[in-house]
């Protein structure tokens, strides 16, 4: 693993899956994708592709079996899912830009991975909390009113604060 992080400069934070052919990287903005080797460069290409979170619609995991590699593939909008037939799903994948193939030795760290990146959409997606809006400035005038007749305002601290609501009309 740090043989990867150290050849194609994968920072230290990052979470790393090392799949067949290539590898998978997430620095929780992006995913990282990039084919190495003869095997990887044969199926998809030299190259990498990087993928900003916020544009993964779905996360897909097919396990590893004792014979057939597992994939993790990731669904992008406008892209266009091929429905694969019996047994050739893995090797549909082998050839998806948008996929990593992996041995059963690899799982867990894919797993991992779908984890973490699943963990990003989900709270890419919650919705910014609103602040309250504040008191109108007669609201505010009248609660400033009751600070200064329970003598917990001096007259001068309550003719300055009311100078400051006044000045928001």
């Amino acid at each position: 693993m740090s043989e990867y992080r150290r050849k194609y400069d994968i920072p230290a934070d990052s979470i790393v899956a090392v799949g067949v052919g290539g590898y998978c990287a997430f620095d929780g903005r992006f995913v990282t994708l990039q084919n190495v080797g003869i095997l990887g460069r044969l199926t998809i290409g030299k190259g990498v592709k990087r993928i900003a979170v916020g544009a993964i619609t779905a996360v897909q995991i097919k396990p590893a079996g004792p014979i057939v590699n597992g994939f993790i593939q990731f669904t992008l909008p406008g892209g266009i899912e091929m429905k694969s037939s019996f047994m050739s799903q893995t090797s549909d994948a082998a050839g998806d830009e948008n996929s990593m193939i992996f041995v059963k030795s690899h799982e867990p760290a894919f797993l991992a991975f779908r984890d973490a990146v699943e963990d990003a959409i989900v709270a890419r997606s919650r919705p910014t909390p609103i602040a309250p809006a504040e008191d109108d400035v007669m609201t505010s005038l009248a609660k400033l009113g009751q600070l200064k007749e329970h003598g917990i305002l001096t007259q001068e601290e309550f003719d300055t604060k009311k100078a400051e609501l006044l000045g928001r009309i």
